[in-house]
C-alpha cells in the first residue's frame, strides 16, 4: 500500500503542475498581489479540488466522461468565467497600470476572500479536474474495499495540492523575480490573460466539436 500511495502522491503532482488556467491563476496573482493573496488563491483552488477529488473518488466522475448536459453546462461556465478573467488582465494590460513596490502587500479580509473566491471558481468550474481525477484515482481503487484507501487518496490530493501550490507562491517571492514582474508587469499581465482566453476559447470549441448535432 506504500508504494501504492507513492505512486499516487508522484502522479498527482505531475497533475497539479500541469500548464491550466489554476496554475495561470495562481502565479499571476502570487507575482503581482504577493505570498498572502497566493496562499488563499491556493485555498480557493484546493477547495474545489476537495470538492472534484470527493466525485472522482466516489466514482460519480465517470458521468463526466460521458457527455451530456452537465458536461456541456460545466464547460460554458468554466469558459465565460475565463474570458472574464483574460478580458481584466489584457485590459489591465493595454491600459498600462504599473504597479509598486508593496502595493499588494497588506491584504485586506475582503482581498483574501475574493482571492479565494476566484481560486475556488476557477477549479470549480473546470469539468476537466473532476475527469482527470477519476481517470487518475480508478485504478488505485480497483479491488478496495472500505472507506479507509479512498479517504486516504482523497486526503492526499488536497493536501499535496495545497502545499505544492503554496510552495509556488513562496518560490515566485524571490526578489528577483518580483523585480523583473514589477518592470514588466503590463508585458506579464497581457501574457496570463492570452493564455486565458486561449483556453477559454479551446473549451468552447470543445462544446462544439463534441455536439452530437456535428
Amino acid at each position: 500500500m506504500v508504494w501504492e500511495w507513492f505512486a499516487f502522491t508522484m502522479l498527482m503532482a505531475v497533475g497539479q503542475f500541469s500548464p491550466g488556467p489554476d496554475m495561470v491563476l495562481l502565479t499571476r496573482t502570487s507575482l503581482g498581489q504577493g505570498r498572502s493573496a497566493g496562499c488563499w488563491t491556493a485555498l480557493g483552488i484546493a477547495s474545489g479540488l476537495a470538492f472534484h477529488a470527493l466525485v472522482a473518488v466516489a466514482g460519480v466522475a465517470s458521468l463526466m466522461t460521458q457527455g451530456g448536459w452537465l458536461e456541456m453546462i460545466m464547460r460554458w461556465l468554466a469558459a465565460f468565467y475565463l474570458l472574464w478573467l483574460a478580458c481584466q488582465l489584457i485590459g489591465s494590460a493595454l491600459r498600462a497600470e504599473g504597479l509598486k513596490l508593496g502595493e499588494f502587500r497588506a491584504v485586506s479580509e475582503m482581498s483574501r476572500f475574493s482571492s479565494w473566491k476566484r481560486g475556488l471558481l476557477c477549479n470549480l468550474l473546470n469539468p476537466k479536474v473532476a475527469v482527470f481525477l477519476a481517470g487518475v484515482t480508478a485504478p488505485f481503487l480497483v479491488h478496495r474495499d472500505g472507506w479507509e484507501w479512498p479517504f486516504i487518496l482523497w486526503l492526499t490530493i488536497v493536501v499535496e495540492g495545497l502545499l505544492l501550490w503554496c510552495l509556488w507562491v513562496f518560490l515566485l517571492q524571490n526578489s528577483s523575480i518580483k523585480q523583473i514582474y514589477h518592470r514588466m508587469a503590463s508585458w506579464f499581465d497581457l501574457t496570463f490573460g492570452l493564455a486565458l482566453l486561449v483556453i477559454a476559447v479551446m473549451l468552447i470549441y470543445g462544446v462544439f466539436a463534441s455536439s452530437p448535432h456535428r
